[in-house]
């Protein structure tokens, strides 16, 4: 069966990487070893480029190394949105706690882009009879309406990677099948700590 992987980035992240040993993940082969009756055609990763920040000045570097990494694979295309870094007011949280209101100026990151981007080459891929089945590996409940669509309307497969513990009510009667992604499947497929590309070596990050 023709299948193509649309990946949230950050909703695998924070869902099932952070804190682990296991970022350093080759997307394409943990979802053929998550789907091994499918034919794994194309995985579509979707992300931002995050900046440095001053209690992590590498992190630029480290997100840089990856996105090398996932070049190393032909099945692989990388799509990326943008953050936006602005102030706000937001209220103290001990004091709202406490009925009381006090602001407090804070940095505020928002990914913009994603999203949009998943859902919007979902739906192409649809409307060109690129695969048989769809696989989206995500929690995010913002994705309900594309997903209904190719399901219903362009009468494809649907399936689910859940990055997190329970899976979004609003996704689930969508999906032909929803699988998680545990530590051992994430173990199992990382990629070589040395990679090479058309400009040379390159290493796992070392905090990796």
């Amino acid at each position: 069966m023709r299948t193509r992987v649309y990946i949230d980035g950050f909703n695998l992240y924070y869902g099932c990487l952070k804190g682990t040993p296991h970022k350093w993940l080759n997307p394409h082969a943990l979802c053929s070893a998550l789907l091994p009756r499918n034919q794994v055609d194309h995985v579509r990763y979707f992300t931002a480029r995050i900046s440095a920040r001053p209690n992590d000045p590498d992190q630029a570097v480290r997100q840089q190394t990856y996105l090398r990494a996932l070049a190393t694979i032909p099945e692989i295309t990388v799509h990326l949105g943008h953050f936006l870094t602005h102030e706000v007011t937001m209220p103290d949280a001990a004091a709202w706690a406490a009925g009381r209101y006090r602001g407090v100026r804070v940095i505020k990151t928002e990914e913009k882009g994603s999203d949009v981007n998943l859902a919007t080459h979902l739906l192409m891929d649809a409307f060109d009879d690129a695969f048989d089945m769809a696989v989206v590996v995500s929690n995010d409940s913002d994705l309900k309406e594309p997903m209904a669509l190719v399901r219903n309307r362009f009468k494809k497969g649907i399936g689910i990677l859940n990055p997190q513990q329970n899976v979004s009510r609003a996704l689930q009667p969508l999906a032909h099948f929803i699988k998680p992604i545990r530590g051992g499947a994430l173990a199992a497929a990382q990629f070589p700590a040395q990679l090479t590309d058309n400009a040379g070596v390159f290493q796992k990050p070392v905090r990796w």
